[in-house]
């Protein structure tokens, strides 16, 4: 939605000190393939990371909030969690923080807040909250009567002109000593796994990896089903500046401000006599156009197309379903790895060769390591290279290239200041990653 990533948006949102309120670093749940993206974000956005807890496998919202829960009351019972997704959108950040110091004196009572968004039409995608009576004009807690699930039109359109019904944000504020509380009385079979995964994690690169064994045995279960639906002591903070979850593309139409026909386009899209229209292309090289469209949604990512009318835009998870279910690996897959000294991509593969682009940054280095089924090429187009090929090392500079036999010791790093770009050829019998054997790594991969 704008220069920043929404990742980036929230924790600038959740940093920083004012005179009614103070950010530690922020603590980062996140699974194996995001784990360099995160630490590269907050480093980009002048942000220390704290703890960066890793998922061996997605188990929905509750063990999560656990888990950071756990970790956090470990140096301190009484430390103060604002719980948040990563990708919401919310323009006006002191206007938020204003809404989360209105819920810290909720807080030091004893309860659990959420928060409340004003309702602006009757939305059906989202939950909503069932405020204990009308919410006053400087914003103050109000106790919640109940969780109401995602209505149909009809229902939304009533409890929209009742007044005291709340969008469900999913943004939490407690005391970890509360939040553990709630969970050992709500949730009692989550407690012994996600401490076990805590007790047993392992420190790697800086990041911290929850076991996979106990995590395993977690239910996966949202931390709405399994504790805030069912505790007593619950306040809702309403908040009725600009926000969006962004939870389909149709969000990301209302939120990009459509034009006077109801057409948003990317920088490499193009729309003709179109109405009520998202086109949106995420490669510079890939132009979409739209030709007398009405109420689509067209999406062009560097691996995929997505082609969807906008009523049914909430349904994107069944192509993903699709996608696994007949092998596809856009659906597992990023087209993009990040790795700890940068990220590659491929842009060719065929049945004995793949050719990859690779984005070295400054003083960072792959390990030393060897293949048994390939050979390799490497082109420097941007930024120069240092490569070690068994006992010889030379400069690589731009236009310049090497050759790396079949099975030779190789290091490639970039010693410059600017990043290094180069493009990989590989051939041989077989180009799969795991066809690595690393003897020497300055980031300690297993």
């Amino acid at each position: 939605m704008g220069e920043e990533t929404l990742f980036q948006a929230s924790a600038k949102r959740l940093s920083g000190e004012t005179d009614e309120i103070a950010f530690t670093p922020p603590t980062v749940l996140t699974n194996s393939d995001f784990r360099f993206i995160v630490t590269e974000q907050l480093a980009n956005a002048g942000i220390d990371p704290g703890p960066v807890l890793i998922e061996p496998e997605g188990r929905n919202t509750a063990p999560a909030v656990l888990a950071a829960t756990l970790h956090a009351a470990r140096t301190d019972p009484e430390a103060i969690l604002l719980v948040a997704p990563s990708d919401h959108v919310v323009p006006d950040t002191e206007a938020f923080r204003a809404a989360v110091v209105r819920g810290l004196e909720a807080v030091r009572a004893g309860d659990l807040v959420t928060f409340g968004i004003a309702p602006t039409h009757p939305e059906t995608a989202y939950g909503y909250l069932e405020l204990s009576g009308q919410p006053d004009s400087a914003g103050m807690p109000v106790k919640l009567s109940r969780f109401v699930e995602k209505p149909d039109e009809a229902r939304a359109a009533e409890m929209l002109e009742a007044g005291t019904f709340q969008w469900n944000a999913g943004i939490f504020l407690f005391r970890a000593a509360d939040m553990i509380a709630a969970f050992e009385s709500h949730a009692p079979t989550l407690m012994g796994p996600v401490r076990a995964a805590l007790d047993e994690a392992e420190v790697d690169l800086g990041f911290l990896r929850l076991a996979p064994g106990p995590w395993a045995g977690c239910e996966d279960i949202s931390v709405d089903y399994a504790v805030m639906e069912k505790a007593q002591n619950l306040s809702v903070v309403p908040f009725d500046a600009a926000w969006s979850d962004l939870g389909g593309w149709d969000a990301v139409w209302r939120e990009s401000g459509p034009d006077a026909d109801g057409v948003v386009t990317s920088q490499h899209a193009t729309a003709i006599d179109c109405r009520n229209t998202l086109l949106r292309s995420e490669n510079e090289r890939l132009e979409v156009v739209g030709i007398g469209l009405e109420n689509l949604i067209a999406v062009a990512m560097n691996d995929a197309v997505l082609v969807a009318d906008m009523s049914r835009a909430q349904d994107v998870k069944e192509a993903v379903a699709a996608l696994k279910q007949k092998g596809a690996d856009q659906a597992v897959a990023f087209p993009k790895d990040h790795r700890p000294w940068g990220w590659f991509e491929s842009l060719v593969v065929g049945g004995r060769f793949q050719v990859k682009r690779i984005l070295v940054h400054p003083g960072a280095s792959l390990s030393l390591q060897s293949h048994f089924h390939r050979s390799e090429h490497w082109i420097v187009v941007e930024g120069t290279a240092r490569v070690a090929i068994d006992d010889e090392v030379k400069l690589v500079t731009e236009n310049e290239s090497v050759y790396i036999p079949l099975g030779a010791v190789h290091r490639m790093e970039n010693p410059g200041r600017v990043p290094m770009v180069l493009i990989e050829v590989q051939t041989g019998t077989y180009v799969g990653e795991d066809d690595i054997v690393r003897y020497e790594d300055i980031y300690v991969r297993g």
